[in-house]
Protein backbone atom coordinates (compact mmCIF):
# COMPACT_ATOMS: atom_id res chain seq x y z
CA UNK A 1 0.00 0.00 0.00
CA UNK A 2 1.61 3.29 -1.53
CA UNK A 3 1.74 5.77 1.09
CA UNK A 4 0.67 9.67 -0.48
CA UNK A 5 2.61 12.71 0.23
CA UNK A 6 0.27 15.44 0.47
CA UNK A 7 1.79 17.91 -0.86
CA UNK A 8 2.34 21.18 0.84
CA UNK A 9 1.40 24.79 0.44
CA UNK A 10 4.05 27.72 -0.08
CA UNK A 11 3.23 30.68 1.43
CA UNK A 12 3.72 33.86 -1.18
CA UNK A 13 6.86 35.42 -0.17
CA UNK A 14 5.95 39.59 0.82
CA UNK A 15 8.17 41.82 -0.57
CA UNK A 16 9.08 44.80 1.04
CA UNK A 17 8.53 47.37 -1.34
CA UNK A 18 11.34 49.10 -2.28
CA UNK A 19 12.69 51.78 -0.74
CA UNK A 20 12.75 55.15 -2.68
CA UNK A 21 16.49 56.51 -2.46
CA UNK A 22 16.64 59.83 -1.48
CA UNK A 23 17.64 62.72 -3.71
CA UNK A 24 20.30 64.87 -2.35
CA UNK A 25 19.70 68.32 -1.95
CA UNK A 26 22.23 69.26 -5.52
CA UNK A 27 20.35 66.82 -7.67
CA UNK A 28 17.10 68.18 -6.38
CA UNK A 29 17.82 71.46 -7.01
CA UNK A 30 19.16 70.43 -10.47
CA UNK A 31 16.10 68.88 -11.40
CA UNK A 32 13.77 72.03 -10.51
CA UNK A 33 16.08 73.54 -12.41
CA UNK A 34 15.68 71.29 -15.64
CA UNK A 35 11.54 71.43 -15.00
CA UNK A 36 11.82 75.24 -14.98
CA UNK A 37 13.67 75.38 -18.18
CA UNK A 38 11.71 72.88 -20.28
CA UNK A 39 8.38 75.10 -18.79
CA UNK A 40 9.76 78.25 -20.13
CA UNK A 41 10.06 76.81 -23.90
CA UNK A 42 6.81 75.40 -23.36
CA UNK A 43 5.77 79.36 -22.70
CA UNK A 44 8.01 81.02 -25.26
CA UNK A 45 6.67 78.19 -28.03
CA UNK A 46 3.28 78.39 -27.54
CA UNK A 47 3.39 82.77 -26.61
CA UNK A 48 5.53 82.65 -30.34
CA UNK A 49 2.23 81.11 -32.04
CA UNK A 50 -0.30 83.11 -30.46
CA UNK A 51 2.18 86.29 -31.58
CA UNK A 52 1.99 84.78 -34.95
CA UNK A 53 -1.67 84.22 -34.89
CA UNK A 54 -2.12 88.03 -33.87
CA UNK A 55 -0.25 89.42 -36.04
CA UNK A 56 -1.98 87.40 -39.44
CA UNK A 57 -5.08 88.53 -38.27
CA UNK A 58 -4.16 92.39 -37.50
CA UNK A 59 -1.96 93.05 -40.21
CA UNK A 60 -4.63 93.02 -42.92
CA UNK A 61 -6.34 95.15 -40.89
CA UNK A 62 -3.27 97.67 -40.85
CA UNK A 63 -1.71 97.35 -44.50
CA UNK A 64 -5.57 98.30 -46.00
CA UNK A 65 -5.92 102.05 -46.63
CA UNK A 66 -8.52 103.53 -45.03
CA UNK A 67 -11.26 106.02 -46.90
CA UNK A 68 -10.20 109.60 -46.41
CA UNK A 69 -11.88 112.53 -46.59
CA UNK A 70 -11.02 114.50 -49.84
CA UNK A 71 -11.64 117.98 -49.07
CA UNK A 72 -9.19 117.19 -45.53
CA UNK A 73 -5.69 117.01 -46.72
CA UNK A 74 -4.11 116.37 -43.36
CA UNK A 75 -6.35 113.06 -43.31
CA UNK A 76 -4.32 111.60 -46.16
CA UNK A 77 -2.22 108.55 -45.32
CA UNK A 78 1.54 110.21 -44.94
CA UNK A 79 2.86 106.44 -46.93
CA UNK A 80 0.71 107.53 -49.95
CA UNK A 81 -1.84 105.89 -51.60
CA UNK A 82 -0.53 102.94 -54.47
CA UNK A 83 2.68 105.52 -54.72
CA UNK A 84 0.71 108.72 -55.10
CA UNK A 85 1.19 111.27 -52.24
CA UNK A 86 1.46 114.72 -51.32
CA UNK A 87 0.75 116.99 -53.79
CA UNK A 88 -0.19 114.45 -56.20
CA UNK A 89 -3.24 112.99 -53.35
CA UNK A 90 -4.03 116.63 -53.14
CA UNK A 91 -4.05 117.22 -56.95
CA UNK A 92 -6.45 114.21 -57.05
CA UNK A 93 -8.51 115.25 -54.51
CA UNK A 94 -9.42 118.81 -56.11
CA UNK A 95 -10.30 116.75 -59.28
CA UNK A 96 -12.39 114.11 -57.03
CA UNK A 97 -14.41 117.42 -55.48
CA UNK A 98 -14.66 119.11 -58.62
CA UNK A 99 -16.53 115.99 -60.86
CA UNK A 100 -18.75 116.18 -57.24
CA UNK A 101 -19.63 119.69 -57.81
CA UNK A 102 -20.84 118.44 -61.24
CA UNK A 103 -23.08 115.71 -60.03
CA UNK A 104 -20.64 113.23 -61.21
CA UNK A 105 -20.42 109.96 -59.54
CA UNK A 106 -17.56 107.25 -59.09
CA UNK A 107 -16.62 106.69 -62.85
CA UNK A 108 -16.45 110.31 -63.95
CA UNK A 109 -13.79 111.12 -60.64
CA UNK A 110 -11.71 107.84 -62.12
CA UNK A 111 -11.59 109.35 -65.59
CA UNK A 112 -10.23 112.72 -64.54
CA UNK A 113 -7.92 111.58 -62.27
CA UNK A 114 -6.47 109.01 -64.83
CA UNK A 115 -5.86 111.41 -67.07
CA UNK A 116 -4.04 113.68 -65.22
CA UNK A 117 -2.09 110.81 -63.68
CA UNK A 118 -1.62 109.83 -67.50
CA UNK A 119 -0.52 113.66 -68.44
CA UNK A 120 1.44 114.94 -65.78
CA UNK A 121 1.88 112.65 -62.88
CA UNK A 122 -0.89 114.74 -61.09
CA UNK A 123 1.34 117.63 -60.86
CA UNK A 124 0.54 120.94 -62.11
CA UNK A 125 3.92 121.76 -63.81
CA UNK A 126 4.01 124.56 -66.37
CA UNK A 127 5.63 122.53 -69.07
CA UNK A 128 4.63 120.24 -71.26
CA UNK A 129 5.26 117.63 -74.32
CA UNK A 130 7.79 120.33 -76.44
CA UNK A 131 9.99 121.20 -73.37
CA UNK A 132 10.58 117.53 -72.47
CA UNK A 133 10.16 115.83 -76.19
CA UNK A 134 9.79 118.06 -78.50
CA UNK A 135 6.70 117.47 -79.48
CA UNK A 136 4.88 119.93 -82.27
CA UNK A 137 1.25 120.31 -83.00
CA UNK A 138 -0.01 119.23 -86.44
CA UNK A 139 0.46 122.39 -88.07
CA UNK A 140 4.32 122.61 -86.90
CA UNK A 141 3.80 124.62 -84.23
CA UNK A 142 5.00 124.10 -80.67
CA UNK A 143 2.69 122.49 -78.18
CA UNK A 144 1.72 124.54 -75.31
CA UNK A 145 0.71 122.06 -72.79
CA UNK A 146 0.95 122.97 -69.21
CA UNK A 147 -0.67 121.72 -65.58
CA UNK A 148 -2.51 118.71 -64.29
CA UNK A 149 -4.06 118.35 -67.70
CA UNK A 150 -1.38 119.33 -69.97
CA UNK A 151 -3.92 121.69 -71.94
CA UNK A 152 -2.59 124.10 -74.65
CA UNK A 153 -3.37 128.05 -75.24
CA UNK A 154 -6.99 127.20 -76.91
CA UNK A 155 -8.44 125.32 -73.23
CA UNK A 156 -7.94 128.55 -71.44
CA UNK A 157 -5.50 131.11 -69.73
CA UNK A 158 -2.25 130.24 -68.19
CA UNK A 159 -3.99 130.53 -64.60
CA UNK A 160 -6.54 128.77 -65.40
CA UNK A 161 -4.38 125.70 -66.86
CA UNK A 162 -2.04 125.62 -64.27
CA UNK A 163 -4.93 126.04 -61.51
CA UNK A 164 -5.51 122.35 -60.40
CA UNK A 165 -9.55 123.16 -59.96
CA UNK A 166 -10.02 125.40 -63.11
CA UNK A 167 -7.99 122.77 -65.17
CA UNK A 168 -10.07 120.22 -63.48
CA UNK A 169 -13.39 121.92 -64.71
CA UNK A 170 -12.25 122.99 -68.04
CA UNK A 171 -12.22 118.86 -68.53
CA UNK A 172 -15.29 118.11 -67.29
CA UNK A 173 -16.44 121.01 -69.43
CA UNK A 174 -15.24 118.67 -72.75
CA UNK A 175 -15.99 115.87 -71.19
CA UNK A 176 -19.78 116.81 -70.56
CA UNK A 177 -19.60 118.09 -74.82
CA UNK A 178 -18.93 114.39 -75.79
CA UNK A 179 -21.77 112.08 -76.80
CA UNK A 180 -21.82 108.71 -74.70
CA UNK A 181 -18.59 109.06 -72.88
CA UNK A 182 -19.70 106.72 -70.16
CA UNK A 183 -20.39 104.27 -72.75
CA UNK A 184 -16.93 104.20 -74.08
CA UNK A 185 -13.91 102.78 -72.45
CA UNK A 186 -12.17 105.08 -69.89
CA UNK A 187 -8.95 105.36 -71.61
CA UNK A 188 -10.44 105.85 -75.28
CA UNK A 189 -13.07 108.58 -73.41
CA UNK A 190 -9.90 111.01 -72.26
CA UNK A 191 -8.44 110.43 -75.63
CA UNK A 192 -11.38 112.05 -77.69
CA UNK A 193 -11.24 115.05 -74.51
CA UNK A 194 -7.53 115.21 -74.84
CA UNK A 195 -6.85 114.48 -78.58
CA UNK A 196 -3.89 112.87 -77.56
CA UNK A 197 -1.81 110.19 -80.23
CA UNK A 198 -2.25 106.86 -78.41
CA UNK A 199 -5.74 105.70 -77.27
CA UNK A 200 -4.78 103.18 -74.88
CA UNK A 201 -2.25 105.46 -73.08
CA UNK A 202 -4.30 106.28 -70.27
CA UNK A 203 -5.36 102.38 -69.58
CA UNK A 204 -2.17 101.74 -67.54
CA UNK A 205 -3.53 104.26 -64.71
CA UNK A 206 -6.83 102.83 -64.32
CA UNK A 207 -6.10 100.65 -61.42
CA UNK A 208 -4.19 103.46 -59.85
CA UNK A 209 -6.91 106.33 -60.42
CA UNK A 210 -9.60 104.05 -58.83
CA UNK A 211 -7.44 103.11 -55.76
CA UNK A 212 -7.25 106.92 -54.94
CA UNK A 213 -10.61 107.76 -56.05
CA UNK A 214 -11.97 105.08 -53.58
CA UNK A 215 -9.24 106.35 -51.04
CA UNK A 216 -10.76 109.50 -51.42
CA UNK A 217 -14.15 108.55 -51.03
CA UNK A 218 -14.37 108.78 -47.09
CA UNK A 219 -17.14 110.89 -44.90
CA UNK A 220 -15.84 114.41 -43.96
CA UNK A 221 -16.36 115.38 -40.34
CA UNK A 222 -18.63 118.18 -40.45
CA UNK A 223 -16.90 121.62 -38.32
CA UNK A 224 -19.48 121.72 -36.13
Amino acid sequence: MSTRRTATKRRPVKRRPARRRRLSARKRAALRRRRRLVLRRVLIGAGSVAAIAALAVLLPMTTAQAPVCAAEPASFPAAGIEGWQGEQLENAATIVLTARERGLGRDGQVIGVMAAMGESSLRAIDYGDWETSGVTNPDGSRTSSIGLFQQQDWWGSIEQRMDPASSAALFYDRLARLPGWQDLEPSLAIHRVQINTDPTHYAAFRSDAEAVVDALSGACESSG
